[in-house]
């Protein structure tokens, strides 16, 4: 009796053996599946700026003056773009530097929510990587410089000629973030 059931184990121990190998070999082969369907869905876009950038023609006929604004609601933050506009052709990768500051003795969690100018921009405005995807937390003092990626399609109005982009910081309680649109 005490044989079968050793025997009984040791099979059993075998089983789940092979079961937990099958299952450690296919959590590997989803990768790929995984990767081929953020590809298809634009799901995994944000994660891959050089490439898409490169697929966006830049017409160089044309100028674009994109001006940079920064606010902060009942935050005790200084937040400023390093600079305060840039000319460029549409279809061309900008890359622009914010810097804030908590000048607070707490520790404070705040998102940035983007606004635009003209109101549709966000048609034509393809992010790469900006501060605003994701809750930022300041220490007390503590400074940071936060880059913006993006680029303005060619696809444009021609009557337009500037563009402004705004971010405003709002606090937020512990362990929340917003829905930010991308």
């Amino acid at each position: 009796m005490v044989g079968n059931k050793t025997f009984a184990n040791v099979m059993m121990l075998k089983k789940l053996l092979v079961f937990t190998l099958i299952m450690f070999a296919f959590g590997f082969a989803l990768v790929p599946f995984y990767e081929k369907f953020c590809e298809v869905t634009g799901i995994n876009n944000l994660l891959q700026p050089d490439v898409q950038a490169k697929e966006i023609r830049v017409d160089e006929n044309r100028w674009i003056t994109v001006e940079f604004d920064a606010n902060s609601r009942g935050l005790p933050w200084q937040f400023k773009p390093l600079q305060n506009n840039a000319r460029i052709h549409p279809g061309e990768p900008v890359n622009v530097i914010y810097e804030i500051t908590n000048n607070s003795d707490r520790e404070i969690n705040a998102q940035a929510i983007p606004s635009y100018s003209p109101r549709f921009l966000d048609k034509y405005l393809k992010k790469f990587e900006c501060f605003c995807f994701t809750k930022q937390v300041l220490k007390p003092n503590e400074t940071r410089q936060m880059p913006v990626q993006f680029v303005i399609e060619p696809g444009l109005p021609e009557d337009i000629h500037t563009v402004t982009i705004s971010y405003t910081f709002f606090e937020l309680p512990d362990g929340t973030a917003a829905a930010v649109k991308r």
